[in-house]
């Protein structure tokens, strides 16, 4: 591994953690919350309509949510471009482990709440978002 391969891959994470963020926005609306819906349909395989974006509450909670997923994301990025060079290391420990929190207790409540199959899409999105960043990069790269 690179520091140029890592620093590349953290804009990949940045991405793939804030791309989440505009879906769960627009939830925040009846009249565009349709991707959200489906996401959480699809999320909570199989796809069977079940999701509702009808409720206040709901709405509320994807409000929160694009608004964290999407600030974590630009984060990310800043750090990809305006840290990593100072502090490589320390900046991909700190988006591995933040990424690894997110993983354990989204897959954990995932299950709790009855929706084991939104765990089985963690795994992949959390191999999309670490990808090369669980290896240190080469010290003479």
């Amino acid at each position: 591994m690179s520091h140029q391969l890592h620093r590349f891959w953290l804009k990949i994470t940045a991405i793939v953690v804030g791309s989440f963020g505009p879906v769960f926005f627009l939830g925040t609306m009846l009249a565009t919350s349709e991707p959200a819906r489906w996401t959480l349909d699809f999320l909570s395989w199989p796809i069977d309509e079940q999701q509702d974006y009808t409720a206040p509450t709901t709405r509320f909670l994807s409000a929160l949510t694009g608004g964290f997923l999407l600030g974590w994301g630009v984060m990310i990025w800043c750090l990809s471009i305006w840290v990593y060079d100072k502090a490589p290391e320390l900046v991909r420990r700190s988006v591995l482990i933040g990424v690894l929190s997110w993983f354990v207790l989204d897959s954990a409540g995932s299950i709790a709440s009855g929706n084991p199959s939104n765990a089985f899409f963690n795994v992949i999105i959390l191999l999309l978002a670490v990808g090369p960043l669980w290896k240190p990069a080469r010290q003479n790269a």
